[in-house]
């Protein structure tokens, strides 16, 4: 993964050649995501400049890739899992000139044009320069994993960069590009290329999925996303997600998935890493499933001095003042930090499995199975903006990739085409538990002690200290008189309380304007502002603290399992 900036103008009398200082200047507040090169391409019409981090292809691949006959030039963050038969299954030879598995991207747009994007399955966001038709073409993954934002400056020149960093001070109406859609400057439509029936109920009702067909999927999608030729790892918080997601990397992390398992991997011990504060719940948890799966497991432990010192840099590399993703964000940016240290250059991670199987506790309270569907799928479009948002940026800021197998477009294609009557809030042992599809899908990977442990936020598994002391920390620094100008100053997404008034005032040292600000959705949890959740339980409208242990009556209800560190 990596990072892109372009500018783009096909006016005729446009020269973008004397903004090439400018463009690069503005790229190098993004090389954190790609330290390894840079690349340039500069003409009239078009400027594109890519900060590389190396994970296929590391020897070749380098960006901006412009074709044999030198009319496509291309620039892209991300990875194409299904390069290779998409590659396979072209119909008109295409020469490429590097081995990186993004090239097929201008392939595709060759062949069959922009709509042929759909086809891809990955984690993306491209800028794509046709020269011969003076046209540029803009896509984001379905998802949303990798960032993008676009905007114009004062000359009315198109600028797109990964992160708003690096255009937001020449981009007054800089924005959030869309996720599953791609921009065509010929026409100037932004069109949507990812459209699934599953996003309607009807269309899922009655559809089983068997455990076995469940766990196949995420094993496949695992499998996939191993594509590497550098070394990687797995985040490992001992939660059920991270814990399936690793089991699933161990069965295939002895054979190079890019020569289709023939040879040995170069790098064949699986390490996994988690973070916490000293005697944090999954730090014990995460060695707990280490044992099981066998991984080399690496337990690290941060200081809440450590923690809020670093509230700035979060705060400039995440580029949000959301209060649950500041929280998250900090000890994943920690984590990521020694895993770099460590010459790991990819993660998977489990984010998306919450989303998709209803993990969130607020999910108990769901009245029937159109609404948890409704609500799965209204999660998994704002995802882009929360947790896909912090486990990119958190862990690029330090040049560490992270991938996220759950939000596999086959997987998920699956999981939720299934009817959501399956994936309701079930009993088990005398208690209500969570995602109990997914735990019955993995029986027998991994130890009870995890496959049926309570759902933790990350923010609360590090150490409940860890939120106690954050707020501790803005009441020192918020006075009480600052604090009542928060309707005046900030009208935007008014901080509800002292701790959101401390990240978003960090917030607008950095990103200035209102256009910056609307880039963040409410600043507080989605999990407490959503409209379904309020309507399932009207508590939830009162509830300005996003922390999921705020969620007591919950915990309660569900014992935490023998054998885990787990707190209720």
């Amino acid at each position: 993964m990596c990072s892109i900036l372009g500018v783009f103008d096909p006016r005729p009398h446009a020269d973008l050649r004397p903004l090439r200082p400018l463009a690069l200047s503005l790229s190098a507040l993004q090389r954190h995501r790609g330290p390894d090169w840079s690349g340039v391409h500069a003409s009239k019409h078009a400027l594109l400049v890519h900060e590389r981090l190396a994970i296929v292809d590391p020897a070749g691949g380098a960006q901006p890739i412009v074709s044999a006959d030198g009319t496509l030039v291309l620039a892209v963050n991300g990875e194409i899992y299904n390069h290779r038969a998409l590659q396979d299954a072209l119909a008109t030879p295409y020469a490429f000139t590097t081995g990186s598995d993004c090239e097929i991207v201008s392939a595709l747009y060759r062949e069959d044009g922009p709509a042929a994007f759909a086809k891809l399955n990955g984690i993306f966001a491209f800028a794509l320069w046709d020269a011969q038709a003076q046209r540029v073409v803009i896509a984001r993954d379905p998802l949303g994993v990798c960032p993008l934002y676009w905007g114009h400056d004062a000359d009315g020149r198109l600028w797109v960069a990964s992160e708003m960093k690096a255009i937001v001070r020449v981009c007054p109406d800089v924005a959030l590009f869309p996720p599953g859609h791609w921009y065509d400057s010929a026409t100037g439509a932004l069109m949507r290329f990812h459209e699934r029936e599953w996003r309607d109920y009807e269309a899922t009702r009655g559809v089983s999925v068997t455990p076995a067909a469940l766990r196949d999927a995420l094993e496949s999608a695992v499998h996939r996303q191993l594509m590497s030729d550098v070394p990687y790892g797995v985040l490992l918080s001992g939660g059920l997600d991270s814990s399936i997601v690793a089991a699933c990397a161990a069965l295939h992390a002895r054979r190079r998935v890019e020569d289709d398992d023939r040879s040995e991997a170069w790098w064949p011990r699986l390490h996994s890493f988690a973070i916490g504060l000293p005697g944090s719940p999954d730090l014990a948890a995460a060695q707990i499933a280490a044992d099981a799966i066998g991984t080399v497991q690496h337990g690290f432990t941060y200081t809440l001095e450590e923690g809020i010192d670093v509230l700035p840099d979060v705060i400039r590399h995440v580029e949000t003042y959301d209060v649950t993703t500041i929280r998250a964000s900090t000890p994943m940016f920690l984590l990521a930090r020694r895993i770099k240290a460590m010459g790991v250059k990819m993660v998977l991670s489990g984010e998306g499995a919450d989303e998709i199987f209803g993990g969130y506790l607020y999910f108990h309270k769901a009245p029937d199975s159109r609404e948890f569907h409704a609500e799965t799928v209204r999660k998994l479009d704002a995802l882009h903006q929360f947790d896909c948002a912090r486990a990119n940026k958190a862990m690029m800021a330090w040049g560490v990739e992270a991938r996220v197998p759950f939000l596999d477009l086959a997987f998920l294609d699956v999981a939720m085409a299934m009817d959501a009557e399956g994936k309701l809030v079930r009993e088990r042992g005398g208690r209500r538990i969570e995602k109990a599809v997914l735990r019955e899908a993995f029986e027998g990977a991994l130890p009870d002690a995890i496959l049926w442990r309570q759902k933790e936020q990350f923010s609360d598994g590090v150490g409940y200290a860890w939120i106690d002391g954050l707020k501790a920390h803005a009441s020192r620094l918020v006075g009480d008189a600052e604090f009542a100008t928060a309707t005046e100053r900030f009208a935007i997404n008014t901080p509800e309380t002292k701790e959101a008034f401390l990240y978003r005032r960090l917030f607008e040292e950095c990103f200035p304007g209102d256009a910056a600000a609307l880039t963040v959705p409410g600043g507080k949890s989605i999990a407490c502002s959503s409209s379904a959740a309020i309507a399932w339980d009207a508590s939830f409208a009162s509830r300005a603290d996003p922390s999921g242990r705020a969620m007591r009556e919950v915990h309660a209800a569900a014992a935490p399992v023998e054998g885990t560190a787990t707190a209720a």
